[in-house]
């Protein structure tokens, strides 16, 4: 029987008649997901930070493709089971462990909240000050945040919170009507890049300001642990595909292409700026489109962005979240809820301070919580593939004193092996978060740390399946 505090309607398998999701409704919500402004500044940021235009686009095809593996495979128990994270990683963590990898996958959901919140809110200030330009709102800061910003931040958290409010199947529909238009959206970008700046030849053939040895790293990191979140919580999706060729062959198609693409866009566009105007590249499209100072070009930019921006956060921000607050009290918080308590986290979290660097948003936020989110994914995987041969036993994640109870519903060997790769990385993190010059810590802590999810993975993968080889 399931015990209450780890069962609740949300938490439950999907029966399979619920399962309906075919591979064009997973490859749509790649596409509603991936086009977005944080994978355009992803894109543009590489060019920002000394990356030649081809070398930024390789950068991010190549990290797409690596975070595509663990994508496929976390996603595997999902459709097979019908389970979402929290119950999946009870596997490894055990069924009261579960939390911890949990709450760490929310934390980081709900500062992605807030992010996608403050770029969909300004989105919708920039379409406002050309509707309304008589409109003023008085020139203070609050916290940071420009008065007249912030009040569009709220009116676009509203809209969210309407989403979070309606459910999971408003989240099909939007990501497949958004979709089109996403692309649309994107193209008329690259066609103004490329009449500006001169055609597609010149504007790619801006050469690197930073040797390729001094940008890949981190590049490279920041790149795959952009997705290192949805690396964990795709069975929140999966769980809704028909079968294991609709949840692999969706991702495969349109999560490492519309990447790559919308990233290519990025790059071209943020290089045309360059040619056009001179100086500084311009990596956030909000800019870009001031900058341009057409109202027809504003409006429907703008407008864009904020439909861009409203479908990633409910499907890539709310949904796991939502599953991994519930999962802390199944009988007192159903998902609707933790939609809500994520909501209010994102606001907390002022993800305007996140946004004040590139190197906050690059260097700290992005590969800082790949530290912390690689090692989960990878010991899922190995606990998953290599040591239960994909085959686990549903009914006992649901209940205390079963197979994944371990030593009183925590599986200790899961938490040493994560603290095994998320220490070494740990020295790097703290310097770039406290902002301390180059050579505070050992030289090959910083080294470490460029490459934080790719050691933190590998050490924790290497240890769990060390530490639990004939325990299963």
């Amino acid at each position: 029987m399931s015990d209450p505090s780890l069962h609740n309607e949300d938490l439950a398998p999907v029966p399979r008649e619920q399962r309906t999701w075919g591979l064009w409704n997973v490859a749509a919500l790649w596409v509603g997901m991936a086009v977005c402004v944080p994978t355009y500044t992803l894109a543009s940021e590489r060019v920002g930070q000394g990356m030649s235009a081809w070398q930024a686009v390789f950068v991010i095809a190549l990290a797409n493709l690596i975070v595509l593996l663990p994508l496929m495979a976390n996603g595997h128990p999902g459709t097979k089971y019908g389970i979402p994270f929290p119950v999946v990683v009870r596997a490894s963590f055990g069924v009261r462990g579960a939390q911890v990898p949990a709450m760490l996958r929310a934390l980081v959901a709900c500062g992605w909240f807030g992010i996608q919140c403050w770029f969909g809110g300004i989105g919708l200030w920039a379409t406002a000050s050309v509707l309304a330009p008589g409109v003023s709102v008085p020139d203070v800061t609050i916290l940071g945040a420009p008065l007249a910003q912030l009040i569009w931040f709220f009116v676009f958290w509203l809209l969210n919170v309407y989403f979070i409010w309606r459910g999971m199947e408003s989240i099909k529909w939007l990501e497949t009507l958004a979709a089109p238009f996403l692309i649309v959206c994107g193209v008329a970008l690259l066609v103004w890049a490329i009449q500006s700046g001169g055609g597609l030849g010149r504007i790619m053939d801006q050469p690197e300001t930073r040797p390729l040895s001094a940008t890949f790293a981190v590049a490279l990191t920041s790149g795959v642990s952009f997705w290192a979140t949805l690396a964990l919580n795709i069975p929140d999706f999966s769980r809704y595909a028909r079968s294991q060729r609709d949840q692999a062959l969706g991702q495969a198609i349109a999560m490492p292409t519309t990447m790559t693409a919308f990233a290519f866009i990025g790059v071209a566009t943020t290089a045309a700026t360059v040619i056009v105007w001179g100086g500084a590249p311009i990596t956030y499209p909000d800019a870009l489109v001031a900058k341009i100072d057409n109202p027809v070009i504003t409006v429907v930019g703008m407008l864009g962005l904020a439909i861009a921006t409203l479908s990633t956060n409910i499907a890539a921000n709310v949904v796991s979240p939502a599953n991994d607050f519930a999962n802390l009290s199944p009988s007192r918080i159903s998902r609707r809820a933790g939609g809500v308590i994520t909501a209010v986290i994102g606001v907390l979290i002022c993800p305007w301070l996140i946004l004040a660097s590139a190197g906050n948003y690059i260097f700290v936020w992005l590969v800082g919580y790949g530290v912390l989110l690689g090692p989960i994914g990878s010991i899922m995987i190995v606990d998953y593939f290599v040591l239960r041969r994909k085959e686990l036993e549903v009914d006992d994640l649901y209940r205390r004193g079963g197979r994944y109870e371990y030593a009183g519903g925590i599986n200790p060997r899961a938490f040493v092996a994560f603290a095994l790769g998320v220490l070494p990385c740990l020295p790097g993190f703290v310097s770039a978060a406290a902002g301390w010059p180059s050579g505070t810590v050992p030289a090959v802590f910083e080294h470490i740390y460029t490459w934080a999810w790719f050691v933190s993975s590998g050490i924790s993968a290497a240890a769990y399946h060390a530490l639990m080889r004939g325990r299963v």
